[in-house]
C-alpha cells in the first residue's frame, strides 16, 4: 500500500521542435520548468530522433507550459507517449554484469551466436569478454562485447542454473 503512495504517476509527451534544434529547446524547456516550477521530470532526446524531444511531467499542463513561447517549439503532440514505444532509443545505463571467470555462456548474438562457451578474461573497463568455444576442435580465445554473452552455469554452483 505505500508503495502504491509513493510512486507518482507519470505521463510522457512529444514535443515537435525544428530539426536539429533539439538541444536548444531542451535547455529552454528545462528553464522554464525551474522558473515556473513545473512538474517535470525529465526532459528526454532520443538519440537518432530529429524534430522530437520527450517530456516526461506530472500532466499534459505541466508539459504545455514547460513549452509555453519557447523558440524552435513546434507544439505539444496530443497523444501521449507510452514508455515502451522509446524505451528502445533511450541510451541504456551501465550495468553490473554477474559474469566469472570459468563460467559457462552462450553467445547470443554476433556470428557465433547460440555457440557455448567458456569464460577466460573479463575486461570490465572495455567491457569485453575473452571467451573459448566448448564445441570447437581447438580452443581459440575470442574476444566478445559483454552484453553478447548470457550466463548460463557457474562452475563454482552448479544449482545456480538460469534459464
Amino acid at each position: 500500500m505505500e508503495e502504491e503512495q509513493n510512486k507518482i504517476a507519470t505521463h510522457i509527451f512529444a514535443l515537435r521542435t525544428t530539426a536539429n534544434r533539439e538541444d536548444q529547446v531542451m535547455d529552454f524547456v528545462t528553464s522554464n520548468c525551474t522558473k515556473k516550477n513545473l512538474e517535470v521530470y525529465a526532459v528526454i532526446r532520443a538519440h537518432g530522433m530529429r524534430g522530437y524531444i520527450f517530456v516526461e511531467a506530472g500532466t499534459r499542463t505541466d508539459a504545455e507550459q514547460a513549452a509555453f513561447n519557447v523558440p524552435y517549439a513546434r507544439g505539444i503532440l496530443p497523444k501521449e507517449i507510452e514508455y515502451a514505444e522509446i524505451e528502445h532509443m533511450l541510451e541504456q545505463v551501465k550495468k553490473e554484469v554477474n559474469i566469472k571467470k570459468n563460467d559457462i555462456a552462450e553467445i547470443i548474438s554476433g556470428p557465433f551466436k547460440r555457440e557455448k562457451c567458456k569464460i577466460t578474461r573479463i575486461d570490465k573497463a572495455k567491457e569485453e569478454v575473452v571467451v573459448e568455444l566448448l564445441e570447437a576442435a581447438v580452443p581459440i580465445p575470442i574476444t566478445v562485447k559483454m552484453d553478447a554473452v548470457k550466463v548460463i552455469r557457474r562452475e563454482s554452483d552448479e544449482e545456480e542454473e538460469t534459464e
